[in-house]
């Protein structure tokens, strides 16, 4: 709804018709018209000619500042899951096997690992603090 919402003040702001914004992207004026009432879900790259017809940056359908919000990217020295070919293989083969499986023993995994998590989560920190 966010982006319905922002075309649709964007596009009154600068004093455009949807038929203006037809004429500029090339898109259907029907087709504006369900975006600006959240029946439909432009894709990037409609979204980028939405955003050039009503000249501004793609991310002010997001945003609303002026600039978009500082991304802290972990540094490299930081280890981060999935951040190496061995992970991604892992996780292929995870995503491989759990597509076999039935909803229910998903549901069952999912929440054994949750348990698991929790309680591994303490236990873990405190091996580590006795391992220095």
């Amino acid at each position: 709804m966010v982006i319905a919402e922002r075309l649709k003040t964007l596009r009154k702001q600068r004093k455009l018709s949807q038929g203006d914004i037809e004429k500029r992207t090339g898109l259907l004026r029907c087709y504006v018209s369900r975006v600006e009432n959240g029946r439909t879900v432009p894709g990037i790259e409609t979204l980028e000619k939405l955003a050039g017809a009503v000249g501004v940056p793609v991310y002010h359908f997001f945003y609303k500042g002026e600039k978009p919000r500082a991304v802290k990217f972990p540094r490299a020295s930081e280890r981060v899951w999935g951040g190496s070919s061995r992970d991604a293989r892992t996780l292929y083969k995870f995503r491989r096997l759990l597509a076999h499986m039935r909803e229910a023993d998903r549901k069952l995994l999912l929440q054994v690992a949750q348990i698991m998590s929790q309680k591994t989560g303490s236990s873990a920190a405190d091996k580590s603090k006795g391992s220095l």
